[in-house]
């Protein structure tokens, strides 16, 4: 599927793949693409060749298959910095074992040493899952198409213990801050998932729209035409409308279109 994809790549936008061993073969199957790839080998590191493809105007950065440690930091950090999107290849069955698989690949590549800091990275770069499967019969399908929302921090400290008056009522509110403080220590919630379609009973159906960052995100990479079909796929099938471009300072500003008014020129005027 990762070869087939390739195809629906904007031709504008150069590939950059890294791979354990040669196996998409992407510059046979398109010749004419802008393709670079490279491989590790006795005397180059994989993380060598990562830093000479960030050097080569990357627009995108694909990973063969993210099955060794030090392939999962290589994915997180061209995810991060090195192009615009980053595809790759898994077997995690469920999209929580993929989250905690590449938290510990990382943990054990030595690039974080804290369990919630790494999660924090690797659901940065996680938007959607597009889970495979194979049954008994030989039939490969996509089972599932999961969306990642990272959940934001949020401030929910009060500061009322400012208006009590007494030292019990001060210490009450206090307490509640500290409640809140170590459940978000204790219990932090990183992400949330859902999925966007699933295949059920020989169809595939759409189960939730997905979120407004990342339609965002989506529309602006996108031509004109695509950006009106896509735009009438989320309203035909969610409901959602197109967002409204902003062209005021304020950020829920219209725009309305007036009449534009031809500017006097200041000066004497031109002699007959």
């Amino acid at each position: 599927m990762l070869m087939a994809m390739i195809e629906n790549i904007y031709e504008t936008m150069n590939l950059r793949i890294t791979e354990t061993a040669f196996e998409l073969h992407l510059r046979k199957i398109y010749p004419t693409r802008n393709i670079l790839s490279m491989r590790e080998t006795e005397t180059v590191s994989g993380q060598e060749c990562l830093d000479v493809q960030k050097k080569t105007d990357g627009s995108v950065n694909i990973i063969g298959e993210v099955a060794t440690d030090p392939v999962a930091s290589w994915m997180i950090q061209s995810a991060q910095v090195a192009s615009k999107f980053t595809l790759f290849t898994h077997h995690a069955k469920t999209f929580p074992d993929l989250v905690i698989a590449l938290r510990n690949s990382m943990l054990r590549a030595g690039v974080f040493k804290d369990e919630k800091t790494a999660e924090e990275q690797v659901v940065q770069v996680l938007n959607f899952d597009i889970h495979l499967v194979k049954d008994f019969r030989g039939r490969r399908y996509i089972e599932r198409i999961t969306e990642c929302i990272p959940v934001e921090e949020k401030n929910e400290y009060s500061y009322a213990y400012r208006k009590e008056k007494t030292l019990e009522g001060k210490l009450d509110k206090f307490m509640d801050n500290a409640t809140v403080f170590f459940s978000k220590t204790t219990n932090k919630e990183l992400y949330k998932y859902r999925n966007i379609l699933e295949y059920q009973d020989g169809n595939y159906i759409l189960t939730n729209p997905i979120t407004e960052t990342n339609i965002k995100e989506m529309r602006n990479n996108m031509d004109e035409s695509d950006v009106e079909d896509f735009d009438d796929f989320l309203e035909r099938n969610w409901g959602i409308k197109p967002p409204k471009e902003n062209y005021g300072e304020e950020e829920n500003s219209d725009f309305i279109s007036q009449p534009v008014e031809t500017k006097k020129k200041r000066g004497r005027k031109p002699k007959i």
